[in-house]
């Protein structure tokens, strides 16, 4: 069963800064001074778990696509390891050369909205509506034919009752996380690997970031992780649905 979503996540990842936005945005929340996302008060249930339980592990990549994703694509095949990529719809009609290759590798799609805008919970109901079905459609038409998205991550975790109706309405799920050892503010790379084999545990959802800014922390604390999860018996998975 899908766990709800940890209330107490911290941390807002910074904010993609895409090429040539559509439209002008307020930039996202200062990172030297994170919230944690409000309690989820939504109707429905948010996902932090696997689909197949066990002891499984579903990595998870958000911001993206990124100058880094290519090397994080590189890993994940070493160890034959499939992961999701929570997606800006700007930067996915931006390379949709990389989002088909991370579908033609295998791994599945994540809407993580247009613009990233926080705290996402506070939006009203047509802007909310537009950031997720606008970055969908991006993410879609990014993929090409066949393309799907099952899931939506509402930035930093803002989940509530609206934004999970229009996630439900469009056929996704809504997807929170279980570990987060707090990448996007480039603790340094043992701290990155230290928080995530502390908190993972069987059927656990890691959120990591590969866009949004400099992740050579993360492709470094990936390089580490990879093979600690095989070593420790895990398996690669997809989260729930």
């Amino acid at each position: 069963p899908a766990k709800p979503h940890p209330t107490a996540a911290t941390g807002t990842p910074l904010s993609a800064t895409p090429t040539a936005p559509a439209t002008p945005t307020a930039p996202a929340g200062d990172p030297s001074s994170p919230a944690a996302p409000p309690p989820h008060t939504g109707a429905g249930t948010v996902i932090g778990s696997t689909a197949s339980g066990g002891r499984t592990v579903a990595l998870t990549f958000d911001d993206g696509p990124g100058p880094a994703t290519g090397q994080i694509l590189d890993l994940l095949a070493q160890y034959h390891a499939k992961a999701t990529f929570c997606q800006i719809g700007q930067n996915a009609a931006a390379n949709p050369a990389m989002v088909k290759r991370i579908l033609a590798a295998g791994h599945r799609l994540c809407d993580h909205s247009v613009h990233h805008p926080q705290p996402f919970a506070k939006l009203p109901h047509d802007k909310a509506a537009y950031e997720i079905t606008a970055a969908r459609n991006m993410i879609l038409q990014a993929g090409g034919p066949g393309t799907e998205v099952g899931w939506f991550r509402a930035p930093g975790g803002g989940f509530n009752a609206d934004n999970e109706h229009i996630t439900a309405s469009l056929g996704m799920s809504s997807l929170g996380w279980s570990v987060d050892p707090r990448d996007w503010a480039r603790p340094g790379t043992p701290a990155i690997v230290s928080a995530v084999q502390k908190q993972l545990k069987p059927g656990g959802v890691v959120l990591m970031h590969d866009g949004g800014g400099d992740r050579g922390q993360t492709v470094a604390a990936l390089k580490q992780l990879l093979p600690w999860l095989v070593t420790q018996g895990y398996t690669f998975d997809f989260p729930a649905a």
